[in-house]
């Protein structure tokens, strides 16, 4: 059996999902939380944000993936090529999604991104910032949004590119008819340094520049390992439902073991990017590095710590007997936690930035002494620049986003807001509600053509793998 179709009773349930998603955004809209100041609804637009980037994420390392494997001469994938084609052809919603936020930030929106605050680089303003009028050429609206529209459509050409030579070859081609994968091969080649630099810039800006002060050569590397990891979790639930509803039948325990052994391999690689980023930052003792650390684990210990166990202790010590990687079981357990535990490592990548940046909008509408007064996460208000000049960021190291000394700039811990502090039920349905449609639109693109690459020259090669 190799077409596709989904039942009434899936469909049910994903529009239901669906439906949770769209009422709890709705709610978070309307009823808001302590960080919708002056009607910005800081938490339904975080919200968006995060769940656009997770998902056009795991759509994005799909295609790398399926090109780099291509490239490499990878014969292992070829039967399951279509799940990551359905995966990488999300890109396109994420093209609309992030389009959405690109307009929304050439327009004025403010509220997750500080550098876009109106008079932030104008030297004649009395929110003047130093440091982000030095990295204004970048972080600007006007590449914000053509940067998003551009990338992202060259992402999803690539993506609808491959696509359609995969399906010619099955229309088209013959068995020994190597003609296609070459032609998918030289695309594939192509898109690999593409992808290389143009991620690393969406990453940027999409998620680093929320923490707008702070910056690390690093952090690419590291949200890139947590939607490769992501997708790698997504793609192994989803087979192991596909084959326990007679789909798939080619896929055996080998290749269930090889994507069990990459999941396990990119946890530890995820973590030892993570510890670098923070060892390196740590050793320095850079103020302006080191704020984005202290902040999370002095003001978000739960997001900081737990972030840790569920990324990296959980698949270490699961995943690391080798029969554990071929039972479903427990396959599924460490997926479901994996997939969860990085949708939580965006979660404190983008939260505590943009709670920062609520705070600080809420100090302009109040007036904040005439100059840039700024709220720190524990909601003590303070100057950073009246009284002070401007040296206190570059010849210090100082950044606002937390406090650095005693007194008033104490060691505050941030009071619990939720949706900020932690995922809130409105947070969590939100996800479910993305994941549901992400997991519609995926089998819907399944459904459209045969599961199985017939005219693929790697394809037997594929069936009969071993590890």
């Amino acid at each position: 059996m190799v077409d596709f179709t989904i039942t009434g009773k899936e469909r049910t349930t994903l529009f239901a999902f669906m439906a949770l998603g769209v009422v709890c955004l709705i709610a978070t809209f309307l009823w808001g939380d302590p960080s919708d100041i002056e009607g910005h609804h800081t938490r339904f637009w975080a919200n968006i944000l995060h769940n656009s980037v997770f998902f056009t994420g795991i759509a994005f390392t799909a295609l790398f993936v399926t090109c780099a494997f291509t490239t490499a001469y990878a014969g292992w994938f070829t039967i399951l090529k279509r799940v990551w084609e359905a995966f990488y052809l999300f890109i396109g919603v994420g093209l609309i999604l992030m389009a959405i936020f690109g307009v929304a930030t050439f327009l004025g929106m403010h509220d997750l991104y500080h550098w876009n605050m109106e008079g932030i680089t104008d030297p004649d303003s009395p929110v003047y910032d130093e440091l982000l009028a030095g990295k204004k050429g970048f972080l600007n609206k006007n590449v914000f949004l053509i940067g998003t529209v551009v990338v992202l459509a060259v992402w999803y050409f690539f993506a609808t590119k491959l696509r359609s030579i995969s399906i010619a070859e099955d229309k088209d081609g013959s068995k020994g008819d190597f003609s296609f994968h070459y032609n998918i091969r030289w695309w594939a080649a192509l898109f690999l340094p593409i992808a290389a630099f143009t991620s690393a810039a969406m990453i940027w800006q999409w998620v680093m520049s929320i923490d707008s002060h702070w910056y690390s050569t690093m952090f690419a590397w590291y949200a890139t390992a947590s939607w490769f990891v992501s997708c790698l979790a997504l793609t192994i639930l989803l087979l192991i439902y596909m084959k326990s509803r007679g789909y798939m039948e080619a896929i055996t325990g080998e290749h269930l073991h090889d994507l069990g052994k990459y999941l396990f391999a990119f946890s530890i690689f995820w973590t030892y990017l993570w510890f670098s980023q923070y060892m390196l930052i740590w050793y320095a003792n850079v103020g302006e590095e080191t704020i984005y650390f202290r902040t999370r684990v002095d003001q978000f210990p739960v997001l900081f710590y737990v972030n840790l166990v569920i990324n990296f202790l959980v698949p270490f010590f699961v995943l690391m007997r080798n029969s554990t990687k071929r039972k479903y079981g427990t396959l599924i357990f460490v997926c479901v936690i994996v997939l969860f535990g990085h949708w939580w490592d965006f979660f404190q990548m983008i939260r505590p930035g943009v709670l920062h940046t609520a705070h600080e909008v809420h100090a302009m509408h109040e007036g904040g002494h005439g100059a840039h007064a700024t709220k720190d996460v524990s909601g003590h208000g303070h100057d950073d620049h009246a009284g002070h000049g401007h040296d206190d960021h570059a010849a210090h190291g100082h950044d606002d986003h937390a406090s650095h000394g005693d007194g008033e700039h104490g060691h505050g811990h941030s009071s619990f807001v939720s949706g900020f502090t932690l995922p809130g039920f409105l947070d969590l349905g939100t996800m479910l509600g993305f994941l549901a449609f992400f997991l519609y639109f995926v089998m819907g693109r399944m459904a459209s053509t045969s599961l199985e690459p017939a005219n693929d020259p790697f394809l037997e090669e594929s069936m009969h793998h071993h590890t």
